[in-house]
């Protein structure tokens, strides 16, 4: 393993190779580029090898060859203007076992190239004793396994953290940055934030993604990348596909999709195939690590949750308008369950809209439950008026609950029913109990004492489960707290409205079931929750009368 003397020194054409990676476990005092440079620059100097070229990956793995520079690097001896290589250590050029092994024995030879590795004494050009044959192999596959060892440390510590909701990502999603005290937490970017803002609120109005997309450009909004760009970030996106980058479906979508928006951590979406190849697999959404609450929110929970209700419905933008009508994608059809479809007459040169089937528009297997448009949105707005009245009744009558005792908040109704409702379970003990003496002393046959007992013990069953449901309902009652839920409110901004608008539809509607033009049944957004409230206000109500 000598390295090679001053005979060997004519007619070299050296390259000196520089790598450093954090990810191998590299040190930045002992590897850094800079001492790198100094040890093989200060080695070739002294043997008198004349060095025509450098070639630096800062940053890029040994696990693989897939580096800019090392295919620089490559490709100028294949053109013959290198014909030696020198490294600081065998570890610089690569830490894949395997690969190591082949550019050593088969191409560095078949090149006619020289590799001289400085810290380990090696030099290809010498003969190789047995020793160089045993030793050199020996530490390639040292420096692959260290490489492993760091690559299963790091992606432990990297698990660590996001199970924790500590931000572990290289660059912040648009419309955040990262904290100047704490990597590892996401502050918002006010500038990037009002765009998020923007687009989500162009949504809600009804505008599809393409328009969103088109509405920004022509305002001259930069996208992300670029806006990353112009904030000197040094990010690149396997999304760009123009010189000139800008809004797209793509990206208004992305945007609309991501959780973080809310405040919420979500990571681990890809697993790389192993710590040899760059490649990554997706997970499904089941394993991605989700933690909530972990920085500032862009976009409140209640607007997330309805934009990606908006984003599932099949709804389309006609050519000639900005947005969709004011309830594409909420009225359905009672008998079959499917989408009403929009639809124009004209008659007298006036022009009529309204809802029909789609089933029945397509095959003719359904009735067609025609509704006016007008029709449709005036008794819409009526029932939604009604329905915010007395949910504001009902916010009114639960808001004193914190004030008064269990009796007077309709939890007594519920425990008055719990205890007829045992009282009857003990007398039903008592008549089996009862019924198996008769059965002892003949006065009732074994097939009658079944037939009854069987009555009985279904009767018991039926009870216990009445009982269960309304200790259930009374903890519901007994916790239930206006300040916890925030979509009471959210509602109630609503209560005074004059017509019906997109927003306010999608904010307060799940759907509109229509029967027929006489007929439709307005099913509204936490409907359960909903009439929940309502049926513990009117109980109050009644048990204050009483």
């Amino acid at each position: 393993m000598r390295q090679g003397t001053a005979k060997t020194t004519s007619g070299v054409k050296a390259a000196l190779y520089l790598r450093l990676s954090r990810d191998d476990g590299d040190k930045a005092e002992s590897d850094s580029i800079k001492s790198q440079r100094a040890l093989v620059k200060d080695f070739a100097q002294e043997r008198g090898y004349t060095v025509v070229d450098e070639f630096v990956d800062d940053g890029y793995t040994g696990t693989n060859f897939d580096r800019p520079a090392f295919k620089r690097m490559m490709s100028e001896i294949e053109k013959h203007r290198i014909n030696c290589i020198i490294v600081k250590d065998l570890s610089r050029l690569g830490r894949n076992y395997i690969e190591m092994g082949r550019f050593m024995t088969r191409v560095f030879p078949s090149l006619n190239v020289r590799l001289i590795s400085v810290t380990d004494n090696y030099d290809s050009i010498n003969d190789e004793s047995d020793v160089d044959q045993i030793v050199i192999p020996f530490k390639n596959l040292i420096n692959d396994a260290y490489c492993r060892d760091i690559s299963m440390k790091i992606r432990s510590q990297l698990e660590i953290k996001r199970k924790k909701g500590q931000f572990v990502g290289s660059f912040a999603v648009y419309g955040y940055k990262k904290d100047e005290k704490n990597k590892n937490h996401l502050v918002i970017d006010e500038v990037a934030a009002e765009v998020v803002e923007l687009i989500f609120n162009m949504k809600l109005d009804g505008c599809s993604s393409g328009r969103i997309a088109d509405k920004l450009n022509e305002v001259k909004i930069a996208p992300p990348l670029e806006y990353k760009r112009m904030c000197s970030i040094n990010y690149n996106s396997g999304f760009r596909s123009k010189e000139t980058a800008g809004w797209s479906v793509t990206s208004v979508n992305r945007i609309l999709h991501n959780e973080v928006y809310t405040g919420t951590v979500v990571q681990g979406k890809t697993k790389k195939v192993n710590y040899k190849v760059k490649r990554s697999v997706a997970l499904d959404e089941s394993d991605w690590v989700r933690v909530e609450g972990m920085h500032d929110a862009i976009i409140p929970k209640d607007i997330f949750l309805t934009v990606q209700r908006l984003l599932l419905m099949d709804t389309r933008t006609s050519p000639k308008e900005d947005s969709v009508f004011v309830l594409s994608g909420l009225v359905k059809c009672a008998d079959c369950g499917q989408n009403m479809v929009r639809r124009m007459t004209s008659k007298k040169g006036r022009k009529y809209y309204y809802y029909h089937c789609s089933t029945y528009k397509e095959s003719g297997q359904c009735g067609s439950h025609i509704i006016s448009e007008m029709r449709l949105q005036t008794m819409a707005l009526l029932m939604i008026r009604k329905n915010l009245k007395l949910l504001a009744d009902a916010k009114r009558i639960l808001s004193e609950i914190d004030s008064l005792p269990d009796e007077a908040i309709g939890i007594r109704l519920i425990e008055d029913q719990i205890k007829t409702q045992v009282k009857e379970i003990e007398k039903y003990k008592d008549l089996i109990a009862k019924l198996y003496q008769d059965m002892s002393e003949g006065i009732v046959s074994r097939e009658e004492y079944k037939e009854i007992n069987a009555n009985f013990v279904r009767k018991i069953d039926e009870l216990k489960a009445s009982v269960q449901a309304n200790e259930k309902k009374k903890e519901q009652t007994r916790s239930l707290s206006i300040t916890e839920n925030g979509w009471i409110d959210e509602f109630l901004k609503h209560q005074d409205i004059e017509s019906l608008d997109r927003r306010v539809a999608v904010a307060l509607i799940d759907k509109i079931v229509v029967y027929d033009k006489e007929r439709i049944e307005v099913v509204f957004r936490h409907m359960d929750k909903f009439m929940e409230l309502i049926s513990i206000a009117d109980q109050l109500r009644k048990g204050r009368t009483e």
